[in-house]
């Protein structure tokens, strides 16, 4: 049975082998460290959930918020466990968790290149802004993480 629950630094080992396991994750050696992960959840301990198959961390949705927009990050579910509902489980709790600490909105960025994620959150209601420009600058190199 599928059990969706909120995110431990704990479960970190088998959250990172599902992310180095998905193609196109886009992550980085600093802020998806155990280290980076841990504080972001000791900053949102209530907002980020795995879902689990007797005791297997098969999916996982990383969630926060900066006390005024939410940001959804790092969603994954295991190929052979798609298709049954598990990421729309772990999107709505996580957005359950933020309008619970007062977030009435939330933003993610995928990759345009990610026809199965850019489906997924449109089927769900998340749409795209043509009206922006997504910036980023590092503050210290990292170093990327192939996936």
């Amino acid at each position: 049975m599928i059990n969706i629950r909120v995110m431990t630094i704990e479960d970190y080992d088998g959250v990172y082998e599902l992310w180095i396991n998905t193609p196109g994750m886009g992550l980085n050696e600093t802020d998806d460290s155990r280290d980076g992960i841990n504080k972001y959840l000791k900053r949102n301990p209530t907002t980020s959930f795995v879902a689990e198959d007797d005791g297997k961390i098969i999916g996982v949705i990383l969630s926060g918020h900066d006390g005024r927009r939410g940001y959804i990050h790092h969603t994954a579910v295991l190929p052979e466990y798609r298709n049954q509902g598990i990421a729309r489980k772990l999107a709505d709790n996580a957005m359950d968790a933020l309008d619970k600490e007062g977030i009435n909105k939330a933003a993610l960025v995928a990759f345009e290149k990610n026809r199965i994620g850019n489906s997924f959150w449109e089927s769900i209601g998340f749409t795209v802004r043509d009206d922006l420009v997504y910036r980023n600058k590092n503050i210290h190199e990292l170093k990327r993480i192939d996936t």
